[in-house]
């Protein structure tokens, strides 16, 4: 075997030789930037408000994206507002994965009734559109940033029970699994140790995948007023004060209706060649 077919074959190497997944990668990377050191880098305050310079346009000495309705300015509570909008999506994802993969696992390894408990409970959650799902959730918990991140994440959990539960079920019958049970391996060993770690190339790509959609489930959630709640410099609350104001300050929506566009269109991008890199089937079309 060459050395252009190990490069062709190795994950990594496949990613970083496509170039919409470098160019979604890096601007990943200044997304987290602007979210670890926004704060440091706005030139005013996100909440305080100056009714004197309200509705300034694009371009404004001192405010370069303009004010909103209350005179605060938009490039602030953009660069404020970065690390709760992409980062419900990342945690909202992290909680479901937790409480997903586990769940998923076990039922396709063991099967019997834990199977069909866990399939059953999975189907009534899957039976509510996503979004209907998350009001649910909201409705009892009350609106708030971090209840609508737990909304997204429990609404999301079933997605992940159905593909580890595939996983699970495709694996555990094959002869690496048989060895560990004649070894004397414990179940808990055989789904940590064996099982989990083949499982990981599809939830890895669904994650990446569902990132952006958590986003704008998110975002969604605070546009309708039940997710961040003003004056938190949230996009989702950005959106939902700037809507009535669309015809004479078309850049209070503009502006993190793009932003959170971009950065979707970015994780989608990043999932798509994720998956086309984890697929050993397109080793030789790299």
């Amino acid at each position: 075997m060459d050395t252009d077919d190990l490069q062709a074959r190795n994950p990594l190497k496949r990613l970083f030789r496509d170039p919409w997944a470098v160019a979604a990668l890096s601007f990943m990377a200044l997304v987290f930037l602007v979210a670890a050191v926004g704060p440091l880098l706005a030139p005013h305050s996100p909440i305080e408000s100056n009714l004197a310079d309200r509705l300034k346009p694009v371009g404004t000495p001192g405010h370069l994206l303009g004010t909103d309705e209350l005179g605060r300015d938009v490039l602030s509570r953009l660069l404020y507002g970065t690390r709760p909008s992409v980062g419900v999506g990342f945690a909202a994802v992290a909680v479901a994965v937790a409480l997903g993969v586990p769940l998923g696992l076990a039922a396709g390894y063991f099967g019997s009734w834990i199977d069909s408990l866990v399939s059953r409970t999975t189907d009534v959650f899957l039976a509510f559109p996503y979004v209907l799902l998350a009001i649910a959730v909201i409705a009892a918990l009350g609106p708030g940033f971090y209840h609508a991140m737990l909304a997204v994440a429990i609404a999301g959990i079933p997605y992940y029970i159905r593909i580890a539960r595939g996983s699970a079920l495709a694996l555990r019958h094959r002869d690496f699994v048989e060895a560990a049970k004649a070894a004397g391996a414990s179940h808990l060993r055989i789904l940590w140790s064996h099982l989990l770690p083949n499982a990981l190339s599809p939830l890895l790509v669904a994650a990446t995948l569902d990132v952006g959609w958590m986003i704008t489930a998110a975002a969604g959630l605070s546009f309708l007023g039940l997710g961040a709640q003003p004056p938190m410099a949230e996009w989702g609350v950005m959106l939902s004060d700037g809507r009535q104001f669309v015809r004479v300050a078309p850049h209070l929506t503009l502006v993190p209706g793009t932003a959170i566009f971009l950065v979707v269109l970015a994780l989608n991008i990043l999932g798509d060649a994720l998956r086309d890199a984890l697929d050993p089937r397109m080793g030789g079309k790299a």
